[in-house]
């Protein structure tokens, strides 16, 4: 399967991913293709759901990059689902506590030290062709649970969330989290940008890898904001998204074209 996302946030070195939110495996290939290390498949805002995204994710194994899914909700069928496909993190949104983080992990594990449902006839298993033993103990070490934490609730408890046993990163959430601070989307509000420095802080203070999304379709703003979080210790940016960067591109040949 694909490049491993585990090696990736481990690295010291930039790494860009962006978000899959159009249902089209060509856009995955252009993901690969222009050198992106990963993408995260969005259940929760993308109009799919994970019949769509297990075609997605075969895109990225098929260009060589790493993939994780953004799930609607803190769900351990929805988790095992996503994980029987070969998808092998999930990014669990508005996680506001440390139970709800620790619930997340347990969905990610085979009992008895977790919830996760186990089925042979699966992707991910090998259609019970793989050996069951090895399977297990190679799914324990690859799949992970990412804490997308990005409400004012997540923020009061982040120094109990990142030192839940077994997450596999924190993905600070500054657009929702500007709303949840009552600054309507305004996620370049000192105010939320000094909570977002606040949990990206914790994550660092327990050695735990942060994925920080970079929103700005304005290339100098998004090299700038790359540059800020690389100082406070982030090395994985998951930037823009592929309708942001599509719209980008569109807006630059008819302005060229046009002589607008």
């Amino acid at each position: 399967m694909s490049r491993d996302l585990k090696s990736l946030l481990a690295r010291d070195q930039t790494t860009l991913g962006t978000w899959t939110q159009i249902a089209a495996p060509e856009l995955i290939d252009l993901i690969g293709l222009n050198g992106f290390a990963f993408t995260i498949i969005d259940c929760q805002h993308g109009p799919f759901g994970l019949e769509t995204a297990e075609k997605l994710a075969r895109a990225a194994d098929a260009n060589d990059i790493a993939c994780a899914i953004r799930l609607p909700t803190n769900d351990p069928v929805e988790i095992m689902k996503a994980l029987d496909a070969g998808i092998r993190h999930v990014v669990i949104p508005n996680l506001g506590t440390a139970q709800e983080a620790e619930r997340a992990v347990a969905a990610t594990r085979f009992g008895p030290q977790g919830l996760r449902g186990a089925c042979p006839c699966c992707r991910s298993g090998g259609h019970f062709i793989r050996n069951w033993k090895e399977y297990v103990a190679a799914e324990e070490v690859r799949v992970g649970a990412i804490a997308l934490v990005e409400t004012a609730t997540g923020v009061e408890n982040i120094e109990a969330i990142v030192q839940v046993p077994g997450l596999a990163a924190l993905m600070c959430g500054p657009f929702d989290l500007s709303v949840s601070m009552g600054f309507q989307g305004d996620w370049r509000s000192p105010e939320v940008l000094q909570a977002v420095e606040y949990m990206v802080a914790a994550a660092i203070a327990v050695d735990l890898p942060v994925m920080m999304p970079v929103f700005s379709p304005n290339k100098e703003e998004a090299k700038d904001l790359i540059e800020h979080w690389r100082g406070k210790g982030v090395t994985t940016f998951v930037v823009g998204s592929d309708k942001i960067l599509i719209a980008d591109a569109f807006a630059l040949w008819t302005e060229n074209l046009a002589g607008r």
